[in-house]
């Protein structure tokens, strides 16, 4: 069992699923985060749900509601679809927490006031209800989401405000809603108690923003669309409260060190609009526990880890960032506002997803998880995988790929056991094997 204490700034899905991962490697671990100060709701996937299982916080994945209706207003077309679930986020940061305390892991309800970081290791100086309290850690996580300090070398895109209006409303069934606007976007949704939750996503240089005393009266105005009026209606916006943040997408350029590691949102903050927020911060924890793992127990490999983990940040960073545009894109009323003009437009002019060609596929050396730990090996790279494929059904592809170049495809497969000849010949067929 390793000697080596880790600290875990935050308790949201990305600090959760890593902390109870490197419990389960043997190490000392400490979470440290303090409770969210507002109201919210969030939706989760099919696929968060089975992430957030795959990575033992069962009892977050059992806190939603749904699936629920989910209606689209957006470039005039009204589309329904049941396909998320609803979650009160106070809930569901309990669940997290408690998820965590039944592994055994340390959660201390507490502010960061001061860190101090060096090559040795990392001080902390954290206030809880009982006072101040400092803590030593060999090597830290920063898993604070959006509120984690930038660093200098972050990748910004359009700066954009989004601000969350909740009130009481009758108790019903779980719906959410996205509506496009001339400004910007909202974002709707009714917990099944009634509480009711109204979102408005603008540019932060748009003119109409009043000073934050005003926001309100700002709010109220704007709810008064189309789609707002038949979701909230007969539930007046009675002592509604406002939250406003910055939903900036936003990338580090530095995700990790020998000694610290960067996840979730800490590590890129994508547009809302551009994928549910809780999944992508899962996927980039899901990895860190093998690069953790790799540079506290095999430090020789620590620039593979490190570049393991930053090249696929960056990767994931920008196919929501391009799955965003393209959704702004598809809103052609008012493309010649500031809003939807940035915004369809960044960040840049390459498509979210390159057509397979299977004569394009390159096989190289390139890090991969393997055994919980970050090695290298040979992977099947194509423009629109361009970190590598190294297995599919665990047979591995490089030499299936190098052979077909060679033999007929018959003549290769025949080695492999059914099932994973199947995957590989579904595999081959979009890649437009011929």
């Amino acid at each position: 069992m390793s000697a080596a204490s880790i600290v875990v700034l935050g308790a949201g899905p990305a600090g959760a699923a890593v902390a109870r991962a490197l419990a389960g490697l043997g190490y000392h671990v400490q979470v440290v985060s303090d409770w969210r100060r507002f109201d919210a709701a969030e939706t989760l996937s099919a696929r968060v749900i089975e992430a957030l299982r795959r990575a033992g916080l069962h009892r977050a994945a059992s806190c939603g509601e749904g699936p629920c209706v989910r209606t689209t207003l957006w470039n005039g077309a009204l589309q329904t679809l049941d396909a998320e679930f609803l979650v009160d986020r106070r809930v569901f940061d309990a669940a997290l927490r408690e998820d965590l305390c039944s592994a055994n892991v340390d959660v201390i309800e507490a502010n960061v006031r001061s860190l101090q970081s060096t090559s040795a290791g990392h001080d902390l100086m954290i206030e809880t209800a009982d006072g101040p309290l400092t803590l030593r850690a060999d090597f830290l996580v920063e898993a604070r989401g959006r509120l984690a300090p930038l660093l200098r070398d972050a990748t910004r895109g359009p700066q954009t405000v989004s601000l969350l209006n909740v009130w009481q409303g009758r108790a019903g069934a779980a719906a959410t809603a996205v509506e496009s606007l001339p400004a910007g976007w909202a974002w709707m949704a009714r917990l099944g108690d009634g509480r009711c939750y109204w979102q408005l996503t603008l540019d932060v240089t748009n003119p109409e923003l009043p000073q934050r005393d005003e926001l309100l009266a700002f709010c109220e105005r704007m709810r008064h669309s189309p789609l707002a009026s038949d979701f909230f209606a007969g539930d007046a916006a009675n002592d509604a409260r406002l939250s406003a943040r910055s939903s900036t997408a936003t990338l580090c350029g530095r995700t990790g060190g020998y000694n610290w590691l960067r996840v979730g949102d800490a590590a890129m903050a994508v547009d809302p609009l551009a994928g549910n927020g809780v999944f992508q911060s899962l996927t980039t924890a899901l990895q860190a526990p093998a690069v953790i793992h790799t540079l506290l127990a095999r430090p020789e490999r620590a620039p593979l880890a490190l570049r393991f983990h930053q090249q696929r940040i960056e990767h994931l960073f920008m196919r929501f960032a391009r799955t965003g545009r393209d959704v702004y894109a598809l809103e052609q009323r008012w493309t010649t506002q500031p809003f939807w003009q940035t915004r369809g437009a960044w960040p840049d002019d390459r498509p979210a997803h390159v057509s397979a060609d299977f004569n394009e596929l390159n096989v190289g050396r390139a890090p991969v998880i393997d055994g919980g730990m970050i090695a290298e090996a040979d992977v099947v790279a194509s423009p629109d995988q361009p970190l590598g494929i190294w297995h599919l059904c665990d047979a591995a592809l490089a030499p299936v790929v190098e052979a077909l170049r060679r033999e007929p495809a018959e003549q290769v497969l025949k080695s492999l056991d059914a099932d994973q000849a199947r995957m590989i010949r579904h595999w081959l067929a979009m890649q437009d094997y011929p």
